[in-house]
């Protein structure tokens, strides 16, 4: 299971241009019937990225439309949301979503969130079609396959904006300034230089800034994302 974890790790790391394809990898190693994608409010807006079906695909419509559900709990509060057992214990705090999916064939369902950093983005939805719970290591696996695919969404949603001046200027000096500033994301973050780059981006992406005003603040200690709730997780089981 080991070998196969870490090829769906790299196959998901393989689709970035080929997003509606992300449930495939998940459902190599997660024992679960279903998958959906989706980023959901206002900073990515509200979009179903991938789904393995049409009813997976129904799920994140119906808690689009009703604004309520798992997938909206876990990225607010960025931990994964677990319901084992939909028929026995409906979640009244999802009562129009409960509704709605009574008649679906859905035992179980199991949201995590999709963030980079201080980023909210979306969520990863899973369902079974029978009760079950996730095991500790099937939880872990799937929270680090979010992690994963939350970095593919994010520079999903940059190539789609297709605005180059998020960069800056392409001159010495930005290039210099961003570069400084991603040492300074690195250390305060203890994650990749590509992942700190990632999350500058990201950052002036979501408030419609260059990365150069997003380094200045970085280097001028006005912006210091260790002070904000981290997503990140390794890829390593």
């Amino acid at each position: 299971m080991a070998g196969s974890f870490s090829d769906a790790v790299d196959s998901l790391s393989q689709l970035s241009g080929r997003e509606s394809e992300l449930w495939r990898p998940i459902l190599e190693v997660i024992p679960v019937e279903g998958a959906a994608i989706s980023t959901i409010a206002d900073f990515l807006g509200t979009e179903t990225v991938a789904a393995s079906s049409p009813l997976a695909a129904r799920l994140d419509e119906l808690q689009f439309d009703l604004g309520e559900g798992p997938c909206w709990d876990a990225m607010e509060h960025g931990r994964p949301v677990l319901e084992p057992d939909l028929r026995a214990n409906p979640n009244g705090q999802w009562p129009a979503f409960s509704r709605a999916i009574s008649e679906q064939d859905v035992g179980a369902i199991f949201a995590f969130p999709l963030v980079f950093g201080p980023l909210k983005l979306g969520a990863m939805d899973l369902y079974t079609g029978d009760p079950r719970e996730l095991s500790s290591r099937e939880e872990r696996q799937s929270g680090i396959l979010a992690s994963v695919i939350s970095r593919i969404v994010l520079n999903r949603a940059i190539r789609r904006a297709d605005e180059p001046e998020l960069l800056g200027p392409e001159d010495q000096f930005s290039r210099r300034l961003i570069h400084q500033a991603t040492g300074v994301v690195l250390a305060q973050m203890s994650i990749s230089a590509d992942d700190a780059r990632l999350l500058i981006q990201g950052h002036a992406f979501a408030l419609n800034q260059s990365m150069r005003q997003v380094a200045e603040e970085i280097l001028e200690r006005r912006l210091d994302f260790s002070r904000q709730t981290a997503g990140f997780a390794s890829s390593d089981e």
